[in-house]
């Protein structure tokens, strides 16, 4: 018997394949856009998923503005900040937070889900996040997925 064959193939930055995904944000609901992005970012999607490697793909989301949450949460969430000053925690919802940073809501739900850690910083920065339809990677020619679970 050939134990040769039996070897585990460790993936690393030589030998990872990235891609370009483009996603619709339209009309989803932000945890479960979040949860199947955060998958894609990670790479758990692909047999060769090494988890101390960045093996996911670049990902371009579009119409971030047209998301949607469920139950009453775009009121009652809050996201808390604070600047380090006394005095400097400030709290904002959802609803306040689309009209003023759109893209904001989704990268804070994505990157809650990715490592916290270098590598969940080195992760975050395949996230490219755009409201409207246009996004300037037109040049990689990202591969449309929809994704229906977050439906």
């Amino acid at each position: 018997m050939n134990t040769l064959s039996y070897k585990t193939i460790s993936a690393n930055k030589q030998t990872v394949k990235k891609e370009w995904v483009l996603i619709d944000a339209e009309n989803l609901v932000v945890g479960r856009l979040a949860s199947e992005v955060a998958k894609i970012l990670r790479g758990k999607n692909k047999p060769y998923y090494t988890p101390h490697v960045d093996c996911g793909d670049h990902i371009v989301i579009i119409n971030a503005e047209k998301i949607r949450f469920t139950g009453k949460k775009m009121d009652d969430k809050k996201y808390v900040t604070y600047s380090g000053y006394p005095g400097g925690q400030s709290t904002t919802t959802p609803r306040k937070l689309l009209k003023r940073v759109p893209e904001r809501v989704l990268e804070n739900a994505i990157k809650g889900m990715l490592p916290k850690n270098r590598l969940g910083r080195e992760l975050f920065r395949n996230l490219h996040v755009y409201t409207g339809s246009s996004h300037p990677h037109e040049a990689q020619s990202p591969q449309h997925i929809k994704i229906k679970e977050a439906e």
